[in-house]
């Protein structure tokens, strides 16, 4: 589904810039949300169907390529313009793979960024946010974040959610330990504990109980991976 055409959502943490590009949309006909932090700022992208986001690169609490990687990562796929005072070809580069649609640098005129701002909302009204994914009989919602193996609902936390999300998005590869300390736990670090395994146990009891055929296997001394039968 695609999102309010004419709502976008602004992450700044200065309080002049947000306040003028705010301004600026607002005048041109756009509904305004403000996010002053990644963390808020994830919080909204993940929370609500905007038709673009402007994302600052540099964010207090988490950073703004990280706040788009993990937008990505869940499936939210709403048009991003990155603003920021990093005007580098690397670092262009860096905020594209990210998943970034566009990168405008500081200091900029308000009527370029309305200009990519329209171009973006544009392209977001045929762009599809992906709302379901499938491994075998296993089935994610990710707007009401439930999951299910043939119609059978699989109650879960939303740390185990989001740790079955991301072993699906990688079904049939062998996701390292760092890998998902690194995406589902943000930790960049192995802080020598066991919350993997624990979550990983918790969630063959609820998804492979019962189960026409078990889906999380452990590749002893590297990681998981979850594999259904061809």
């Amino acid at each position: 589904m695609a999102g309010n055409r004419r709502h976008v959502l602004v992450i700044e943490d200065d309080p002049d810039t947000a306040e003028q590009v705010a301004g600026c949309l607002s005048s041109s006909g756009y509904t305004v949300d403000l996010a002053s932090d990644g963390d808020e700022g994830l919080a909204r992208g993940r929370s609500a169907r905007y038709a673009v986001m402007t994302v600052d690169r540099l964010l207090p609490r988490i950073d703004g390529i990280e706040v788009i990687r993990r937008l990505r990562a869940d499936g939210i796929v709403t048009p991003t313009l990155i603003v920021s005072a990093l005007g580098e070809v690397d670092d262009r580069v860096r905020g594209l793979r990210a998943g970034g649609d566009d990168y405008l640098v500081k200091p900029f005129a308000l009527a370029e960024l309305l200009a990519r701002v329209d171009s973006l909302a544009r392209r977001s009204g045929t762009v599809l946010k992906e709302t379901t994914l499938r491994a075998g009989d296993l089935e994610l919602d990710l707007l009401t974040r439930t999951a299910s193996r043939k119609g059978r609902v699989i109650e879960l936390l939303p740390k185990e959610f989001q740790l079955l999300a991301y072993l699906v998005r990688h079904a049939g590869e062998v996701v390292p330990r760092a890998m998902l300390l690194q995406h589902v736990w943000d930790l960049h670090f192995d802080p020598m504990t066991n919350v993997i395994d624990v979550y990983v146990g918790r969630l063959r009891r609820k998804v492979d109980g019962g189960g026409a055929y078990p889906l999380l296997h452990t590749v002893r001394g590297v990681g998981f991976c979850l594999r259904a039968p061809d």
